[in-house]
């Protein structure tokens, strides 16, 4: 099955990045199977969804249907020195989204470094670099690009690791996503993200977002860190304001992750919030 390029879809459905950006949910907040997920986005009026690459086929079928966008799929990944190979299970979610136009949103868990080699802030580079060259290598060859997503607690746990990354391979085809939630909990509330945001701006090409309290996020469990949009005392409205000013004109997805309400209730309450930022 042919599917419609994401561009394609997102620029149907956009009035003009300017007015209107495009808004996906990810799977931890659209959580119904395919058919219905796809239905209740559309009924709700978002632009596209999220998931994980063994389902995307799956969703980006349904989707299309609807004129919405399979945007992006969510992998881990751990590289150790001892092969030179790629991960089985990577290559396996880069073959899983070709065709779809997608983008591989690629969490980097763990490094291992080769024996007697210093640990470092910078010493898992010389790993993590030639494996993502070969990644992007393999994904541009199935029309498939990579953003690397910043994930607290992971080797890769912050923007500007991801961007080091990123402008260490020097692809178009790869590059580095903002996710508010994992900012405030690896950065915390009072670091200015207008600054990493600047200069990721080449290649950031996904931001997501979320409602949130303010404080000490650093110290702030994940049930304070993500709330449905519109909740919560962090200004992500100001926020979003300043991912705009900085010249970001591409998507944003809203993050669910362990959000106790039911999925429709949650998404219909955070598009009403997305409106109202606009």
């Amino acid at each position: 099955m042919k599917f419609p390029s994401l561009l394609g879809l997102l620029l149907a459905v956009a009035v003009g990045a300017a007015e209107r950006p495009c808004f996906f949910a990810m799977d931890t907040a659209a959580r119904q199977a395919p058919a219905e997920a796809a239905a209740v986005l559309a009924e709700l009026g978002y632009d596209g969804f999220g998931g994980r690459p063994a389902a995307a086929k799956a969703y980006a079928a349904e989707l299309t249907k609807r004129q919405l966008a399979f945007v992006n799929a969510y992998h881990v990944a751990k590289f150790s020195s001892e092969s030179p190979d790629l991960p089985a299970d990577l290559v396996q979610a880069i073959d899983a989204l070709a065709g779809l136009d997608a983008t591989l949103w690629l969490a980097i868990q763990q490094v291992q470094l080769p024996a007697g080699l210093k640990a470092g802030p910078t010493a898992g580079d010389a790993v993590a670099v030639p494996a993502l060259k070969r990644a992007v290598a393999l994904a541009k060859a199935k029309r498939v690009k990579i953003s690397l997503y910043p994930h607290a607690g992971f080797w890769a746990e912050s923007v500007e690791t991801c961007l080091r990354l990123a402008n260490a391979v020097d692809d178009p085809d790869l590059g580095v996503t903002f996710n508010l939630c994992h900012w405030l909990k690896v950065e915390g509330a009072e670091r200015d993200p207008a600054p990493v945001l600047k200069a990721a701006l080449p290649r950031l090409n996904f931001v997501t977002i979320n409602g949130a309290d303010s404080g000490d996020t650093r110290k702030l469990g994940w049930d304070k860190l993500i709330q449905p949009l519109g909740r919560g005392s962090y200004d992500v409205k100001g926020f979003v304001a300043k991912v705009r000013e900085a010249g970001y004109r591409g998507p944003f997805g809203f993050q669910g992750f362990g959000i106790k309400m039911d999925s429709k209730e949650l998404l219909k309450e955070t598009m009403a919030a997305w409106k109202g930022m606009k």
